[in-house]
């Protein structure tokens, strides 16, 4: 039976900030990646209290890339998508505030802590119920809709959610009982759990754009290939590399699962591939961040035999499938569902990618052809991070906080 949604049956919110999670968690991850990148500069050069006996800072600012700004933007995505997915309303108003204020109540404690404010302790007391009450009632509402209309198969991404919150808790129980390799397996288990999920995810939605955006300028539509075989070796190989980099570092394991890892995701890349990416910078962001991964498991599979830092390895692969994929999708997802043009984004949007991928080149590639600049690099990487997302806070932050344009609720 057709139901007519009447006038006053409209859902509504006291803002319209809060009238779907994207536009609320995307907002406020860009001001936070602003703000977290400056505290950690001066983290970083020992110019802030930070208690080491607490936390060490590296720690730190990792716990705060992964379970503050990423979070933030799968939250945003999941809790708008999965609304697309299942037909199920999410949550909006003041049930999308309360969700929110977890988060951020949580990122309040970890930047009195970096900052060396009063008790570390109170502070990560805070912290910890921040976010485990944010990941829990995250994950409770995408599940229960899932559920309810049982589509199965998101079953995968609610488990990476549930490993998640482990991950999380893992860092929390690492920095109260003293043993930082807690919060190492935590930090390390989140970011391959998220890359895992930009996996699945962006297997799914990068050839769907690709073949809607260039079809569109097209008078032909275009089909790119896909394999099942590939979805599950790629699986099987990242299994076996999360693995061995985080509880079994054998270097011959590690290598051959890294460049599996690769080659699978290499090979996805060329069906995927279309000349006509490269007229549209919402494209050729998610494609050249699918490439910086694969380059990234390429470096994991070289660093045990040439003896650079494995944290370079880490970081290319956070820069590229965490940095590039996000801020990729949240330009995409902002346009898109404020009911705005996709294909006719902001001249603001390139300049970002170009910053972004300024990070990339100066905390991964210049420092594996010389560490003599190693400090000039960083800072170089950091002020890059920095103006690329307060681009993003000044282009979109006044779309997302404002009605779309068709009046419709969104």
């Amino acid at each position: 039976m057709l139901q007519i949604q009447l006038p006053a049956d409209r859902p509504s919110s006291p803002h319209a900030i809060l009238n779907l999670a994207f536009r609320i968690f995307f907002s406020a991850a860009g001001v936070f990646a602003v703000l977290t990148m400056l505290l950690w500069v001066f983290v970083f050069t020992g110019k802030t209290n930070i208690d080491v006996n607490a936390i060490n800072p590296l720690y730190w600012h990792g716990h705060e890339m992964l379970y503050g700004y990423t979070i933030a933007v799968i939250a945003g995505f999941l809790l708008t998508a999965v609304k697309t997915w299942t037909g199920m309303m999410m949550p909006y108003g003041y049930r999308l505030l309360g969700i929110f204020l977890c988060w951020g109540f949580a990122r309040i404690g970890w930047a009195l802590v970096g900052m060396g404010v009063g008790s570390s302790n109170l502070w990560l007391a805070l912290a910890a119920v921040g976010d485990l009450a944010f990941m829990v009632s995250m994950t409770w509402v995408i599940t229960k809709a899932v559920l309810a209309v049982k589509q199965y198969k998101q079953m995968g991404i609610i488990s990476k959610l549930g490993l998640l919150t482990v991950g999380n808790g893992l860092c929390y129980w690492g920095i109260y009982s003293g043993d930082m390799n807690y919060v190492r397996v935590g930090i390390y288990l989140g970011l391959y759990l998220i890359i895992a999920l930009v996996l699945t995810i962006g297997r799914r939605v990068v050839p769907f754009f690709i073949e809607r955006g260039i079809s569109s300028a097209n008078a032909e539509p275009i089909k790119v290939k896909n394999s099942k075989t590939l979805d599950i070796l790629s699986l099987v190989t990242f299994l076996i590399f999360m693995i061995s980099d985080i509880f079994y570092p054998d270097k011959y394991l590690l290598s051959i699962s890294a460049l599996g890892v690769a080659l699978v995701n290499g090979v996805r890349l060329l069906g995927w591939y279309h000349h006509g990416i490269w007229k549209k910078p919402l494209l050729w962001s998610l494609y050249l961040a699918f490439l910086g991964m694969c380059s990234s498991f390429i470096l994991f599979a070289l660093q045990p035999w040439f003896g650079f830092s494995h944290s370079i390895a880490v970081h290319a692969l956070a820069l590229s499938g965490i940095g590039m994929m996000t801020l990729s999708m949240m330009d995409r997802v902002s346009l898109g569902h404020t009911g705005r043009n996709i294909h006719q984004p902001s001249k603001a949007v390139p300049v970002m990618f170009i910053l972004m991928i300024g990070v990339f080149v100066f905390r991964v590639i210049m420092p594996l052809i010389t560490m003599d600049y190693y400090l000039i690099w960083l800072m170089i990487a950091q002020t890059s991070w920095i103006l690329c997302f307060a681009l993003f806070c000044t282009t979109y932050i006044p779309i997302l906080s404002k009605p779309r344009p068709d009046k419709l609720f969104g």
